[in-house]
């Protein structure tokens, strides 16, 4: 692999940072006046977009792309796969003379047309029925993706079907976007607030991911075709030393991290943080946030970027949720939080947050939309690999709680019971060494075992799965806020003492809610049998959470605003409890081919060569170790025995499971009945891969894939 040199001395990181991005300094640059500033009030929602303003920014775009080398353009959308999905055109147009010219309308950058009919739809539309239309997303920057293609010139848009439904994860997004909006500004309009237009949530995604060797990789079945390994024993050492977390990084990994930040730079994607993860060969990228459906196509871009990248570096990226069994899983950290236009964060406790009834409000809100929609919050995290991580000792369980620490639960405990409150935020931390500087203590710890816990001015919502796209989180999260604030607001309107009513608010609402709050360790039994005392649900599995989504709740929350009707519910109901039988269907397959293919084969070639061994040291008479040799042979044949019995109830169930025909049954069947024959399955094919010499073992190890970079 040549490598990409970046001298940040001669070419500052200012000059490469967004090249490759039509952001709002390049349209603020090369578009008429007039022209951009009608474009922005079209970004505010303030004007719908016309097809003269729409020519004049698809002409710049082309002359700009074309500057930078594009030969293609795409509208890249998101459907319902979780993958990102794009149909490339040239800009060339024939002429007469046998030349082309090189074209790109308004309409081409309004409006795409791809085939829908392939795509997940839910049942929302036949086969037959192939018209889809892709939307361009105004807020959404385009971007220029150079790879072995070429340079193409990418337009996010959203997807959506002949009928008008969406088909994709952007249009439920961008409609909760305008609902909580509406709804928090309802609320700052009551508090005095006349200057902020626009409440905006944002969000900042931290993606975790592993490497492995790519050549190792390509010699594993199960990891090029599920992304996973479904078999593996661990090695004498994995995570217990703790040293690998925010340890030294690695050379080959650091030139790997080194060109994935000039690219994602590039983009105009602000990578700011990254380190070692817990596990051995697991890493983490953060970016600074942003709105949350810009951060949503930076995330599906960043995961993209971070595989090819890789690729470059005969690397391989695992964005899997499991991909290793014994050490730590991946998640991506959700942290969201609500902003003005005019810079004021609502979640911004301040010096003293028990006089801050802007603050408490809104926390108040949050609170009761948590705890009252759990259930659906709990299914927007949930996918067939975080049924492995959800629970596990790396991650949040699988109950809804919130952490606030201490300092924010005592003053509303003492609000609620119209007891006097004094803050302590604005401490310092002393440390006892005088060459060290006193710190300013925060409001607040970190709880890393809680799925939704404040962390200053934000909360990160931790269960959120590392393959998977932040939009649907985010728009569970905008809809079932924004429902609560609509509701104080109704109350607030009425009220001739608005900070009267507020403290009214805020103290009604914890009383009748404070259950959703836990500070403690997420992880710890107890925590189990204090969750069902107080009534929290415990959702252990995807098949579980799904029914959330059409739950009466549900469906009166997305269509009470808009954001989705109830035949867009019941399609993603059902594509989801399909992806998840797919999903174990693939792992169950590709298990029985392993064993089958491989396992079987190198297991009786290994005991063969040790029977050999065993008969010739009989022949020579030597007594000495043969009753070991044997007694270890027959232990590997009992395991053996074992393997062959379970592979095949696993194969005689998965041919069950294949034949149900409702959907939710079929998913059921596969969470109960296959996936616990699958654990079996690996216990004794884990045994055996301790039992059998390294060289006749047919596939990379644990300690190859995790040590080996």
């Amino acid at each position: 692999m040549e490598e990409k040199t970046i001298d940040f001395i001669k070419t500052p990181l200012s000059e490469v940072y967004g090249e490759n991005c039509f952001n709002d300094a390049v349209m603020r640059t090369r578009l008429p006046k007039s022209i951009y500033r009608e474009l922005k009030e079209v970004q505010k929602g303030n004007k719908k977009l016309s097809l003269e303003v729409a020519e004049v920014v698809a002409s710049t775009m082309k002359d700009w792309a074309i500057e930078k080398g594009a030969t293609h353009y795409t509208h890249w959308f998101q459907p319902m796969t979780g993958l990102t999905a794009e149909k490339h055109d040239s800009f060339i147009s024939p002429t007469s003379d046998g030349k082309v010219i090189l074209e790109f309308s308004g309409k081409e950058l309004i409006k795409g047309e791809p085939d829908a009919s392939s795509f997940p739809s839910g049942g929302l539309r036949a086969t037959f029925e192939a018209r889809g239309y892709t939307a361009w997303d105004t807020t959404s920057p385009a971007f220029l993706m150079n790879d072995n293609t070429g340079v193409t010139l990418k337009i996010p848009t959203a997807f959506f079907a002949y009928t008008g439904e969406a088909l994709d994860k952007k249009v439920p997004l961008i409609k909760s976007m305008e609902v909580i909006n509406r709804e928090a500004l309802r609320v700052i309009r009551l508090l005095g607030n006349t200057t902020s237009e626009k409440v905006i949530p944002t969000a900042g995604a931290e993606q975790e991911y592993f490497l492995v060797d790519k050549s190792f990789f390509d010699k594993r079945m199960d990891l090029f075709l599920t992304g996973r390994t479904l078999f593996g024993a661990m090695p004498a050492k994995g995570q217990e030393m703790e040293d690998h977390y925010f340890g030294p990084i690695k050379l080959r990994v650091a030139d790997f991290m080194r060109e994935l930040n000039y690219e994602l730079w590039r983009l105009g994607i602000s990578a700011k943080t990254q380190h070692n993860e817990v596990a051995p060969n697991q890493f983490e990228i953060a970016p600074i946030y942003s709105t949350v459906n810009v951060a949503t196509d930076h995330n599906q871009l960043t995961m993209e970027v971070i595989q090819k990248v890789a690729n470059r570096h005969n690397l391989v990226a695992l964005l899997h949720e499991k991909p290793f069994a014994g050490v730590n899983g991946s998640g991506k950290h959700n942290n969201w939080s609500l902003s003005t236009d005019d810079g004021i964060n609502l979640l911004e406790p301040g010096d003293s947050p028990h006089q801050n009834i802007q603050f408490l409000i809104v926390l108040s809100a949050i609170i009761k939309a948590v705890d009252k929609y759990a259930p659906l919050l709990r299914w927007s995290a949930s996918n067939t690999g975080n049924d492995h991580r959800l629970g596990a000792n790396e991650a949040p369980p699988a109950i809804i709680s919130i952490f606030l620490g201490s300092e924010l639960t005592d003053i509303l405990e003492k609000l609620s019971e119209n007891k006097p409150v004094k803050s302590t935020n604005g401490n310092y931390l002393e440390l006892g060494v005088n060459s060290l500087p006193k710190l300013p203590k925060d409001s607040t710890d970190r709880n890393r075992t809680s799925p939704f816990a404040f962390t200053g001015n934000k909360f990160e919502f931790r269960m959120v799965p590392s393959s998977g796209s932040i939009s649907m989180p985010n728009t569970v999260l905008n809809a079932v806020v924004a429902d609560v604030l609509s509701e104080f607001a109704s109350e607030l309107e009425k009220s001739k003492d608005i900070t009267g009513t507020i403290k009214e608010i805020v103290a009604r609402t914890y009383k009748n809610h404070k259950k959703i709050i836990f500070n403690g360790n997420g992880y710890a039994d107890e925590w189990l049998k204090e969750a069902e005392k107080r009534g929290l649900p415990n959702i252990k599995s995807t098949v579980e959470s799904i029914p959330a989504l059409v739950s009466e709740s549900s469906i009166n929350l997305f269509t009470k605003y808009n954001i989705m009707t109830k035949e867009e519910l019941e399609s993603r109901y059902t594509i989801y409890l399909e992806k998840y039988s797919k999903q174990i269907n693939i792992e169950a397959g590709v298990m029985i081919d392993m064993v089958r293919l491989e396992i079987i084969p190198a297991v009786l070639k290994y005991t063969g060569k040790c029977a050999e061994v065993i008969n010739s040291m009989t022949a020579a008479g030597i007594k000495n170790g043969i009753g070991e040799q044997r007694e270890m042979l027959e232990q590997m044949m009992k395991n053996f025995e074992e393997l062959k019995y379970s592979t095949d109830l696993l194969a005689k169930e998965l041919l069950n499971a294949r034949s149900v025909e409702d959907y939710l049954s079929q998913a059921k069947t596969y969470h109960e009945k296959v996936f616990p024959l699958m654990s079996r399955v690996r216990l004794y094919a884990d045994a055996l891969e301790k039992m059998t010499g390294k060289e006749d073992w047919p596939f990379p190890t644990y300690l190859d894939l995790l040590f080996k970079i």
